[in-house]
């Protein structure tokens, strides 16, 4: 998934049953925009998978959103065929268009399903399969990630994007509201996720263990890196765009879980208005984690 947010409520996932009030087609140019944000940092875990896959024949990114990162895959891979998989048709015609623009299309399809079932359409096995954090929305992950290593060609592999670590925007005191308000937010972002994982159809409690549930799903693992997005202040337009957004999204989609005060300071942080919103102040950037382990199916 071309997704910018670790454990974002409100259109955190895209293409998924729990996800039905969320209109993709508006969502579309949003989740473009943040994932072209965050294109350095896939360019560079693709660098990295390209010491591991170096020419990849079909390349499958099961989760694929808007098509961003499935485009970057088909440029930074020029042999390979991409196939970008997702359970919305507005998103994935989005990426057709994109891949077009970009020369691409000859080289690129998508499938419209949801995971991991989606994945039979394939007609070929897979040499890279990227999931990037969709697995956490299957209720059952162990199973998901058997299906996942089920569609890998012999000796392809599953390069999977879960955990990493929070991402930060702003100091620990904004001189509005009380200090540390994003460990609150953070905080308040951990619960919701994990409700959403209860609420998942067939839910199952499941230590992130990644390493060991790879090896259980038949898998064995190689590596695991994290990559690293910084953007020092004074933040340019498209991170704030893609700070406010994360704002948004907690606002409207916590509830309750946000005090007064707290909830307050985030509507002075989305007035453009007021000198002290997203949109103008100088100590504004943007550092953020994503973590990607990778695992082979043995020949």
């Amino acid at each position: 998934m071309a997704h910018d947010h670790h454990h974002a409520p409100a259109g955190h996932g895209h293409g998924h049953a729990h996800d039905t009030d969320i209109d993709w087609a508006e969502m579309g140019p949003v989740l473009e925009s943040q994932a072209e944000l965050l294109a350095p940092l896939y360019r560079e875990a693709m660098g990295w998978l390209a010491e591991e896959v170096p020419e990849p024949g079909l390349i499958v990114d099961a989760g694929s959103g808007p098509g961003v990162v499935a485009c970057l895959f088909a440029e930074e891979f020029p042999g390979a065929r991409v196939t970008a998989v997702d359970g919305s048709g507005p998103l994935l015609e989005r990426a057709h268009a994109r891949a077009a623009r970009l020369g691409v299309d000859g080289r690129f399809s998508t499938v419209t399903g949801e995971l991991p079932d989606a994945l039979d359409e394939l007609d070929r096995p897979a040499d890279l399969l990227w999931a990037s954090r969709s697995l956490h929305h299957l209720g059952d992950q162990r199973a998901g990630l058997a299906a996942f290593a089920e569609r890998l060609a012999p000796g392809g592999t599953l390069a999977l994007l879960e955990g990493g670590l929070p991402a930060r925007y702003l100091p620990r005191d904004i001189g509005i509201g009380r200090p540390g308000l994003q460990s609150r937010l953070n905080a308040a972002e951990e619960e919701w996720f994990s409700r959403m994982r209860a609420e998942l159809p067939g839910a199952v409690a499941e230590p992130e263990d990644w390493p060991a549930l790879l090896t259980s799903a038949g898998l064995k693992p190689t590596r695991t890196r994290t990559f690293l997005l910084d953007l020092p202040a004074p933040a340019g337009e498209a991170a704030r765009d893609y700070a406010a957004a994360y704002c948004t999204r907690l606002r409207d989609g916590l509830g309750d879980a946000l005090d007064t005060d707290d909830r307050a300071t985030l509507d002075r942080l989305l007035d453009r208005a007021d000198p002290a919103s997203v949109y103008h102040r100088a100590d504004l950037f943007v550092l953020d984690a994503y973590t990607v382990y990778t695992a082979v199916r043995p020949r």
